[in-house]
């Protein structure tokens, strides 16, 4: 059964939802360990105090703040708990915003919003508002020590809480959206267009799978068996000298790759079908 990650109330003007968090997502992937070349033992991070010049316990274990250089302020679990603000329990909607205004650069992590059985009307109610208007709650959430501000969006018949990033934390790059008065010609972006429409096609996330864990995975495999894998091909990638005819070439080969599947199935449809032996 999923742990909740955060238990508290939404509210949302003077009504107040009971709800659970829970992590939406997780990420998978084959974990190596790292060993001692010469044994093969596994290496481990073991907390040893220096200045005492032994093993340390998790429980003499303290959080502190290195304000100089070897000079630190202790912190402890208690008094970090007295500190918290009201959004370590009460998470209270701000605003709401048009869904399509929020860039998703902002979004950090996701979570899935869950009420408890007293707030399930409350719940639906914000659902369906949200839904109608196409809009968002933004509201203010405190865990792990840290207070977020966060989105709250409609999914799938239910809430979706997603973390977002601070302005200040959104990177600045000089470079970045510079165009050097670069320009486009209008058949390029007609044939760019065109090369667009050929990769079309409905958003099915459980299509795409990560072939990098495949092959790790393939490779893991084949050494317990003795085994050798071979070396996955690299497309040749060759400098774009004239964009015209990269973009000529590229959507001959997809009209070709495209027209492929619909020859074979008329093809099938032509063939005559055997008779029944009599």
């Amino acid at each position: 059964m999923a742990t909740s990650v955060w238990k508290g109330y939404l509210t949302f003007g003077l009504i107040s939802i009971p709800i659970k968090l829970f992590s939406a997502a997780r990420e998978e992937h084959i974990a190596l360990n790292q060993l001692h070349r010469e044994c093969h033992s596994r290496l481990k991070q073991p907390l040893y105090c220096p200045t005492c010049q032994r093993m340390v316990e998790r429980s003499e274990v303290v959080k502190g703040y290195e304000y100089e250089k070897g000079q630190y302020v202790l912190v402890e679990e208690e008094e970090i708990k007295k500190i918290a603000p009201a959004s370590a329990r009460t998470m209270e909607i701000l605003e709401f915003v048009n869904l399509s205004e929020v860039d998703p650069l902002y979004l950090d992590t996701s979570y899935l919003v869950v009420p408890e059985d007293p707030g399930r009307k409350a719940y639906q109610l914000l659902l369906k508002t949200l839904e109608e208007t196409g809009r968002a709650a933004i509201a203010k959430l405190a865990m792990h020590q840290r207070e977020y501000i966060v989105l709250i969006r409609p999914r799938a018949n239910g809430l979706t809480l997603h973390t977002l990033h601070y302005a200040n934390e959104i990177r600045q790059v000089a470079e970045y959206g510079t165009t050097d008065q670069v320009q486009v010609k209008p058949e390029e972006m007609k044939l760019a267009r065109q090369l667009v429409d050929t990769l079309v096609a409905d958003f099915q996330p459980g299509k795409y799978h990560d072939e990098y864990q495949t092959r790790l995975k393939e490779l893991i495999d084949a050494k317990l068996k003795g085994q050798e894998v071979a070396t996955a091909p690299q497309p040749q990638l060759a400098p774009v000298i004239d964009m015209m005819e990269a973009l000529k070439k590229s959507l001959a080969a997809r009209q070709a790759t495209a027209k492929k599947p619909a020859v074979a199935a008329a093809e099938g449809e032509r063939k005559p079908r055997k008779r029944a032996a009599r």
